[in-house]
């Protein structure tokens, strides 16, 4: 069975051309072999019985489609790879395999083409990093070029997947570089031009060193495309397009996405051959059932009060890191300076920070010296934080696929957490799909909201919000963290 063929002229709005892109596709291409089966299935993995396996996936949610179907490995003890492979895994002292990465090792390692759906913080990282050095390591043909190519949408997120790589790259003997926009281009491009095995890349500033003749992809062998309902929500789809078929025509490659929207399935059909989609979780749009979900049905103007109610409470406990939504950088901004004015811990981060300044309030955040974070969409799937307790949507997101991925941002790995929403007026039409996500994961729906869902707009009863925030503890944050009545906020960078 053929695992990767490549289709050069795309499908429907994938399909465009231009005499730069006819003129880079003579270059020298490599006709070198690629060795995409590295997958030994175990003795316990073959010897489970059927009845076995299928529960394991129906207790795990796990859904495959396509034409082959290989058994998850349920256990680190019976994945059948390489020690420099299982190195990262063992320092890090992980008990078992999530879904995601049970179910798309054996597929990814031999050699498939393949869907992985999501939600965020299941584990997606691992589950192409992994089979990513192990592909690597099996080519016989050696270049200072990249041989696998992470391709992801936000800054953020590609260091925290270069995080992640560079434990399984060291163990390998492999070099990784990652380079994003917001950063000064010329330490990434001595670094380019040092050589590089594993490249990750947001699109757009992987096609700036694409054009300038730093780099080329010509020799890409297995191709990722993380957060890919993301990229195309930001507007990557041409970048995307440009820089896939510059890699090699018989690559491998794997698309990890939170949702399964039209546009995704699409670029599924048009970059991949033959995939396999596994699906973790319902096949609908759903959240962390671990997550208690809290929708405050407020007016517009009353948010502010009610944002600085919560989160006195918040902040008398001891566990308290918090991330607040906001539509605007400007809102980000405003917000940031008011909650700092009023003694609160807080930094912010948006799209017209310097790399310096989201670099500092992430520390500053992950330590916990200011547990409060605001952030614009910008940061709701590239902050990969376990201990975050709760998350406010200040604003309301544009749609709900956002809402999910804002909240996933609480409740990692193993823990619990709560996400509190002010919903307005002005929201109304966007309460049906809410209600969806709610009534899905067995959460309270207020009747105010259940109102809206029914018609496009209703008489609003503000009943307040439902429930209180999980804390504990009495006054005297504001001691714990400093009083700052005194200091001058004029020039406070948050």
């Amino acid at each position: 069975m053929t695992y990767s063929r490549y289709d050069s002229g795309g499908k429907g709005s994938w399909e465009y051309k231009s005499r730069r892109d006819r003129s880079d596709s003579r270059e020298r291409r490599n006709d070198s072999k690629i060795y995409k089966n590295c997958y030994e299935v175990s003795d316990i993995t073959a010897n489970r019985s059927d009845n076995e396996v299928q529960q394991y996936m129906e207790q795990n949610e796990i859904a495959v489609k396509g034409e082959e179907f290989l058994r998850p490995v349920q256990t680190f003890q019976e994945l059948s790879v390489p020690a420099y492979a299982l190195a990262p895994i063992k320092r890090n002292k992980f008990e078992k395999p999530t879904p995601i990465q049970a179910q798309s090792w054996p597929l990814a390692l031999s050699g498939y083409d393949m869907v992985g759906v999501a939600q965020t913080g299941s584990g997606k990282t691992y589950s192409f990093v992994l089979p990513a050095v192990v592909h690597i390591k099996n080519q016989e043909q050696k270049t200072r070029e990249p041989q696998a190519l992470i391709l992801s949408p936000t800054r953020e997120l590609c260091q925290q997947i270069s995080q992640v790589a560079s434990e399984f790259a060291r163990d390998a003997n492999l070099k990784i570089v990652t380079v994003y926009g917001g950063a000064p281009k010329g330490d990434q491009k001595r670094a380019l031009y040092g050589g590089v095995d594993i490249l990750v890349a947001t699109p757009g500033r992987l096609i700036d060193f694409m054009e300038m003749r730093v780099i080329s992809v010509r020799e890409v062998s297995f191709l990722v495309l993380d957060e890919a309902d993301r990229m195309l929500d930001m507007g990557f789809a041409p970048q995307m397009k440009d820089i896939i078929r510059k890699t090699r025509s018989d690559r491998q490659t794997l698309m990890f996405s939170a949702t399964w929207p039209k546009e995704v399935h699409k670029l599924a059909d048009s970059y991949l051959t033959d995939y396999i989609k596994v699906n973790i979780g319902a096949q609908d749009l759903h959240a962390n059932h671990k997550i208690n979900q809290v929708i405050h049905m407020v007016d517009e103007r009353e948010k502010t009060g009610r944002l600085n109610k919560l989160l006195d409470e918040i902040m008398r406990a001891e566990d308290n890191k918090t991330i607040i939504f906001v539509e605007t950088k400007r809102g980000a901004e405003s917000l940031a300076r008011n909650l700092y004015n009023d003694q609160f811990p807080v930094v912010a981060m948006h799209g017209d920070k310097s790399q310096h300044e989201r670099e500092y309030a992430l520390k500053e955040f992950k330590s916990g010296k200011k547990p409060i974070l605001i952030a614009t969409d910008v940061a709701s799937r590239g902050i990969d934080i376990r201990d975050i307790r709760y998350v406010i949507n200040f604003d309301y997101p544009n749609n709900s696929e956002d809402y999910v991925h804002r909240i996933g941002r609480t409740a990692r790995s193993n823990a619990t957490g709560d996400a509190h929403t002010f919903f307005t007026r002005a929201n109304a039409p966007k309460a049906r799909d809410l209600v969806k996500v709610l009534e899905e994961a067995g959460q309270n729906v207020p009747r105010e909201l259940l109102d809206y869902s029914r018609q496009a707009y209703g008489k609003p009863r503000y009943g307040g919000y439902q429930g209180r925030p999980r804390s504990g503890g009495s006054g005297g944050w504001r001691e714990a963290w400093g009083d700052s009545s005194s200091r001058s906020h004029s020039h406070k960078k948050f």
